[in-house]
């Protein structure tokens, strides 16, 4: 039985609990200054606002690919999709060189990038930033949508990355 003594504010066990939350994992990417980026992000938000539309990601300090994707026209958000499980490891890659080999994209005339075969695009500019201790909350306009309701999203759960199970709850 869990009881209140059981609480704890441990940051390795905090780490663990909120990974118990599944989450949608979606891929930022534009081209910027003549290259394409991306970033792999599982904070990822929608609904923030619908008139006008606003989604949100948070974004660690230590992020290096942030800093330079934010400075993009317009981001690309493609919420990854069961095609892409295998490829979210390599989209995520410290090295910069070959995120996107294998993979369909297409890109917007603002230099949003899109994932082929993702279940959601949405092509967004930054709207707020907020800081949040170790991270900065980005609030994003959204200026366009796609859906492709025959496709599914991953989400993260427990460190990993699995398919929704297609049955009814009851």
């Amino acid at each position: 039985m869990t009881t209140r003594d059981s609480f704890t504010s441990d940051p390795g066990e905090m780490q663990k609990a909120f990974s118990a939350f599944p989450s949608g994992v979606a891929a930022l990417s534009a081209r910027v200054h003549g290259d394409p980026t991306v970033m792999i992000v599982s904070s990822f938000a929608v609904g923030v606002s619908y008139n006008p539309p606003m989604v949100s990601f948070a974004a660690q300090h230590t992020s290096t690919t942030w800093p330079v994707l934010s400075g993009a026209q317009a981001i690309g958000i493609s919420v990854l999709g069961e095609g892409h499980s295998d490829k979210a490891r390599q989209l995520a890659s410290r090295s910069k060189e070959g995120r996107f080999a294998d993979l369909g994209t297409v890109e917007a005339a603002s230099g949003a990038i899109f994932l082929q075969g993702a279940p959601v695009w949405l092509e967004c500019t930054v709207e707020h930033r907020y800081p949040a201790g170790d991270h900065d909350i980005i609030v994003l306009r959204v200026l366009a949508m796609m859906t492709d309701d025959d496709r599914s999203p991953l989400v993260w759960h427990r460190q990993t990355l699995k398919m929704l199970g297609d049955g009814p709850t009851h």
